[in-house]
């Protein structure tokens, strides 16, 4: 076991969490260093350049992949798919792509590091570039073209990623659309700090009401927001609660049937209009079924009385596609509280290691001789 797992190892279900908290709330103040870096890191490598009209593939494992969803939506002719996917099935996903981009909190998994080396046999072609946490991770020591480093105060200590998620998705927006990025930045750091203590009480009330199952609703371009959002509930409280992550039109076909009275449903609703009319007429359909437990995501003087209980939104005008940093603290301290209240600790919700800081128990098999052999673009 690593020095850094036996850390965590250590700090077992009674132990008073020191990391968790501190890190959801510090995440505003670090956006804007995020911005900086990227903008710097860019300049230097001349990747607006390098990055017009490719086809990008962005990739992580677990929040990482995740993260990497959320900055794809934003990214005209990118794709995301995780490194647990593309390690095995590299030769189907490289097909056209120009550049991949790899996102990580460590840089240590296993996967990471395997992935860079197998496309680097398969397509020496490819643009290969990683953001990271950790600058002394083995990602960042692999045959990469370029690497960008961020603050290391992102690089979490707790077991669950947190503010790495938020700032690794934020970077990759910067490179997807720096100049809409940068002109919100300023201003969602603020509003968010600002608005903070507000969410946190709110949150802590979600979590006392929540009592056996979740689900987690967003449209399309939120899709990796909701994914991680369920995440969050999963790891930090040792699946205690199980979640199902939609889009609020597809509940209906099936998964509504998860749906009890006391369902937790949390819905994070779309700045666009017409997409926001579909989601509301969803959460009527709930409500005149007496189904979930219903909270929103929404600025409160939009909330339409939808609601049991209403989580203020950080960015409720941004377009969807740009909001996932900035709504994604919402569902991190829903599943702090949750952890707190079932008596675990939130900087280590397995004590057992059943899941780890940086996975373990991966081993990276040799890919067929036949494979290896670099295929022309």
């Amino acid at each position: 076991m690593s020095h850094e797992n036996r850390v965590h190892a250590e700090a077992g279900p009674h132990t008073a969490p020191q990391f968790t908290l501190p890190e959801i709330l510090r995440q505003p103040l670090l956006w804007p260093g995020t911005l900086e870096r990227v903008h710097f890191a860019s300049q230097q490598m001349q990747l607006t350049a390098k990055l017009q009209n490719a086809r990008v593939l962005l990739t992580g494992a677990g929040t990482s992949a995740y993260a990497a969803t959320a900055i794809a939506t934003a990214w005209p002719r990118a794709c995301a798919v995780p490194t647990t996917d593309l390690l095995v099935d590299a030769e189907r996903y490289l097909v056209d792509v120009d550049a991949v981009i790899s996102l990580a909190r460590s840089g240590d998994s296993p996967e990471s590091t395997a992935v860079v080396e197998r496309v680097r046999a398969l397509r020496p072609d490819i643009l290969q570039l990683a953001i990271v946490c950790n600058e002394d991770g083995a990602l960042s020591r692999s045959s990469l073209d370029g690497v960008i480093a961020l603050d290391p105060r992102t690089n979490d200590q707790g077991l669950v990623m947190t503010g790495s998620f938020s700032n690794l998705v934020l970077a990759g927006l910067v490179l997807a659309q720096p100049d809409a990025v940068a002109s919100t930045v300023d201003e969602f750091s603020a509003r968010t700090t600002a608005l903070l203590p507000g969410i946190d009480q709110a949150c802590r009330r979600v979590a006392n009401s929540t009592h056996d199952r979740i689900v987690i609703l967003s449209s399309s371009p939120l899709l990796g927001w909701a994914r991680e959002a369920g995440l969050k509930t999963l790891e930090m409280t040792a699946g205690h609660f199980p979640v199902v992550t939609e889009t609020h039109l597809g509940l209906r076909h099936g998964p509504m049937s998860f749906v009890k009275s006391d369902t937790l449903v949390l819905c994070l609703l779309s700045s666009d209009p017409v997409r926001r009319l579909y989601e509301e007429d969803l959460i009527c359909e709930l409500r005149a079924k007496n189904l979930g437990y219903l909270v929103g995501i929404v600025d409160p003087a939009d909330s339409k009385g939808l609601f049991d209980e209403v989580i203020p939104a950080v960015a409720p005008q941004l377009t969807d596609a740009l909001r996932t940093p900035y709504e994604i603290l919402g569902p991190q301290l829903i599943g702090y509280h949750l952890s707190l209240r079932i008596g675990l600790n939130p900087d280590n919700p397995s004590p057992n290691g059943v899941i780890n800081r940086v996975v373990q128990g991966v081993r990276i098999h040799p890919a067929h001789p036949l494979d290896t052999v670099s295929s022309s673009k």
